[in-house]
């Protein structure tokens, strides 16, 4: 049987996360409003060759540009992927909804392109929470208005239970309006989730924004502009390459007593790549003479991580 490359460089990424998630977790300076929360989205990377179908209409002149999706679910404490899934860029958000293997008594925290009320509703006969944004053409019924408690914040505008029809199925949904000061915008989220705070309700959908910090860190430091193959496969094990590489150096960074920011430190390890020191030694004092950096025999780096 043929194996296929693309897989193989998941399942290694697989075996990575699995080994160095509980550091990740017990090391990590983030905090999370809630046990277990983990965060959904998507990033598109545009492909200058039509391998995957990209979004949108195509342009008046010229040809659109293909685009591989990559939907990804982070633990707010790990931040790094913890499930990745690639599609084309046309491929609609919610379908990933029913990839998530979601633990009892976890919050899941994404955007409004996610709406789906029969996942929402199977959720909640589960027991797992969910955190995101009403769509501005919701067609609900306000049935039951909560008490805003002297500890909410001036912030939240209401708290109220609604019911929306999906189906022939009636959803019981909780909605919350917060307004936003800094940004002199009223948010409007919905959760299955009772038991909570409004103010949490906010503070959960904040974390959401923690993903597309990952994001940005893994096209800022592993650039995935240009492609070594032109095909699907190829794509993906370059992609799932960089996560890789993005994990293995997150686990460095939080090993590592002195203070690095992530993007300063990945520079000089690819400036120092090609030459046999002591990576943690280096990266404790990057000051040290050069014979007490390379004082370990080559053979022995390769054990660091073991």
């Amino acid at each position: 049987m043929r194996k296929d490359p693309a897989k193989s460089s998941g399942a290694i990424y697989a075996k990575l996360f699995k080994r160095y998630a509980p550091f990740l977790s017990d090391s990590s300076p983030l905090k999370s409003p809630v046990k277990n929360l983990k965060i959904v989205d998507s990033t598109t990377i545009s492909l200058f060759s039509d391998i995957l179908k990209g979004v949108g209409r195509n342009p008046l002149n010229g040809k659109k540009k293909g685009g591989i999706k990559m939907h990804t679910m982070i633990n707010a404490l790990e931040d790094v992927p913890c499930l990745v899934r690639f599609s084309s860029a046309a491929t609609h958000d919610h379908t990933f909804l029913k990839e998530l293997n979601l633990e009892k008594d976890s919050f899941v925290v994404f955007d409004k392109a996610y709406n789906d009320y029969l996942q929402y509703l199977e959720w909640t006969l589960n027991d797992i929470y969910f955190v995101t944004r009403q769509k501005d053409n919701a067609v609900y019924k306000s049935i039951k208005e909560f008490d805003l408690a002297d500890k909410t914040s001036n912030a939240v505008l209401k708290d109220e239970l609604i019911l929306v029809e999906k189906d022939t199925k009636s959803i019981q949904i909780r909605r919350v309006a917060y307004w936003d000061a800094e940004k002199e915008k009223v948010y409007e989220f919905i959760t299955n989730n009772v038991e909570i705070s409004p103010d949490q309700v906010a503070d959960i959908y904040k974390h959401r924004w923690q993903i597309e910090t990952m994001f940005k860190r893994l096209k800022q430091n592993f650039p995935l502009k240009y492609f070594l193959g032109d095909n699907q496969n190829a794509i993906e094990i370059q992609i799932w390459s960089a996560l890789i590489v993005q994990l293995i150096l997150l686990v460095i960074q939080r090993k590592v007593k002195r203070k690095w920011a992530y993007s300063n430190m990945v520079s000089v390890i690819r400036f120092y790549l090609m030459t046999y020191i002591n990576l943690f030694k280096f990266l404790e004092n990057p000051h040290k003479k050069w014979s007490e950096l390379t004082s370990k025999p080559p053979d022995i780096q390769l054990k660091l991580f073991e």
